[in-house]
């Protein structure tokens, strides 16, 4: 059995033991996924290249999948689909498979993912909390770990809010950066497809994959990144501001230059979303079907898309005067900014909390990311810890066709990642600068566990080879250093043979990333385990 085969079974187990069934609308037949996967498998042992293969794929419910139905939550407006939504093919051409269409808010009109006929969704990680909307069920397929990618849409922070709840990734392209055929509208001028991802670069991979034109290639910071004084971010849940702080601190420490600006226009454009004539474009898009009735329509879904229906042409043109007044506001705020950083919603409601008031607590979701679409800007929403046990998330919003840059600007919110070293790259030896360029700091000086030997390689510069051993091993002088993930990423490009990355198990029995050494190396290199590290060898060699 090939890989995709493994872990198209492993995700069906995982989603029956879950027993999570309003995540999706449809579900493929497991035995028609694994035929899929096993001509995957196929495929990359003929030598095909497919860069997303065996990667396991859910798509929102009003984007077209060719066998199921396009339901856009409202089962009496479903449709089959004549082929795959342009964004779903090309998923699909680099190998991933797709399990199902996944549950939403209804026409992609909510921020909460309680509006649909096939159950409301709640968050991965807080049960009684909702799972944000629209895009709820792709979201939660992801974080429950049944899919590596989910397609969303994002109209209004559908792409993002559902992310921030659930601890993942929601990358929010450019409008037209992706194609949105096959896709029910909801505001058609504004729409977007979204990409959900555990990680910031499975996300960014298959944005590469969907876009046309490619973005540009990325470029070294610094970094010039725009914030908000807490103080014009309105009401905010118990401890989310100082969470916005410390994620401002650590773009800060990462290097990043910081300004704060006005957020004045952003909130007003935010409010001319829905309290402008722009949502008359709903009605648009599905305006007569509702007005048909069905019992399958959400109430306040129907309630929001034909109160639209009567709005005056007058007051769009209006509206649309007074946007482009906002634009050059808030593009004079950015100035020079690379991106802009802000929570990506002011709290996480219960889900009682939106029953009780199903309008007002999907508005205030709304305060920080309905802005985007209508001031063309781009943005991606990524985790940055967590307040009182559940997940914080912020998003880096930038220019349109500045993707690539704003999630150049996100990475340095990952947290770190640790890596051990014991040879050129310690402090002080000829290849650290490498480490300082990247923006790597160092954590601890320690010691690996009794269990390695270390050999003097013939390299230049001269370096030590480490590797573990069943017997006879020892304690090694160790530093351990924080970087960036993508900063280990340009290491490890660069890195020469004989050396290689593996697991370094500390003195204390924790295991980091480290630099180990192929064993073939090894042949006629001097064991110098005895001197304790690399620096007590280089003091002995000189006495």
């Amino acid at each position: 059995m090939g890989n995709a085969q493994r872990r198209v079974t492993a995700a069906y187990e995982g989603i029956e033991r879950a027993g999570r069934p309003e995540v999706w609308i449809g579900l493929r037949p497991e035995e028609e996924v694994r035929a899929e996967a096993k001509d995957v498998d196929a495929r990359v042992a003929a030598g095909e290249a497919l860069p997303l293969a065996g990667t396991l794929l859910g798509v929102k419910g009003n984007i077209d999948v060719r066998g199921l139905p396009t339901t856009a939550g409202c089962p009496s407006y479903g449709y089959e689909p004549a082929a795959d939504a342009p964004a779903v093919a090309a998923l699909r051409a680099a190998g991933a498979i797709v399990l199902g269409t996944t549950n939403m808010d209804q026409f992609a009109t909510g921020l909460v993912g309680t509006r649909s006929p096939y159950g409301p969704v709640s968050s991965a990680l807080a049960p009684e909390r909702v799972a944000g909307g629209s895009s709820s069920g792709s979201a939660v397929a992801v974080a429950l770990g049944f899919v590596d990618l989910a397609l969303g849409t994002d109209t209004a922070g559908s792409g993002r809010v559902p992310a921030a709840f659930n601890g993942i990734v929601g990358l929010k392209p450019t409008r037209g950066l992706v194609s949105t055929d096959g896709v029910v509208p909801a505001c058609a001028s504004l729409d977007c497809v979204s990409v959900f991802a555990r990680t910031l670069p499975e996300a960014r991979r298959a944005l590469a994959l969907l876009a046309s034109p490619v973005p540009p290639p990325r470029r070294p910071g610094p970094w010039r990144v725009a914030v908000a004084a807490t103080a014009q971010l309105g009401e905010l849940d118990d401890g989310w501001a100082a969470a916005y702080e410390a994620a401002q601190e650590r773009l800060a420490r990462a290097g990043a230059q910081l300004r704060t600006i006005d957020l004045t226009p952003f909130g007003e454009a935010a409010a001319l979303l829905y309290e402008g004539a722009f949502v008359a474009e709903r009605y648009t898009a599905v305006g007569e079907f509702v007005e048909r009735g069905g019992a399958d329509l959400d109430p306040t879904v129907a309630r929001i898309i034909r109160a639209a229906r009567d709005l005056p042409a007058h007051r769009l043109f209006a509206d649309r005067e007074r946007l482009a007044v906002l634009r050059r506001r808030a593009a004079a705020e950015l100035g020079d900014a690379d991106a802009l950083l802000l929570p990506t919603a002011p709290g996480h409601p219960t889900s009682a909390q939106v029953a009780a008031d199903p309008v007002g607590a999907n508005t205030r979701l709304g305060r920080f990311t309905n802005s985007a679409n209508l001031l063309d800007l781009c943005a991606v929403a990524v985790p940055a810890g967590e307040v009182a046990g559940r997940p914080f998330g912020v998003m880096l919003l930038g220019a349109a066709g500045c993707d690539e840059r704003v999630a150049q600007v996100a990475e340095l919110l990952e947290p770190p990642l640790r890596l051990a070293v014991v040879g050129a790259h310690l402090s002080g030896q000829p290849l650290n600068p490498q480490l300082l360029a990247l923006g790597a700091r160092l954590a601890a000086t320690t010691a690996t566990a009794p269990a390695y030997r270390l050999h003097a390689l013939d390299t230049v510069p001269p370096k030590p080879g480490l590797v573990r051993v069943a017997e006879g091993g020892a304690a090694i002088e160790t530093e351990v250093w924080e970087l960036a993930p993508a900063a280990l990423g340009a290491l490890v490009a660069g890195l020469p043979r004989p050396m290689a990355l593996g697991r370094v198990t500390l003195r204390d029995g924790s295991e980091v990333t480290g630099f180990l050494c192929e064993p073939a190396a090894l042949a006629g290199a001097e064991d110098i385990t005895a001197h304790g590290g690399w620096r007590g060898y280089l003091g002995r060699a000189r006495t």
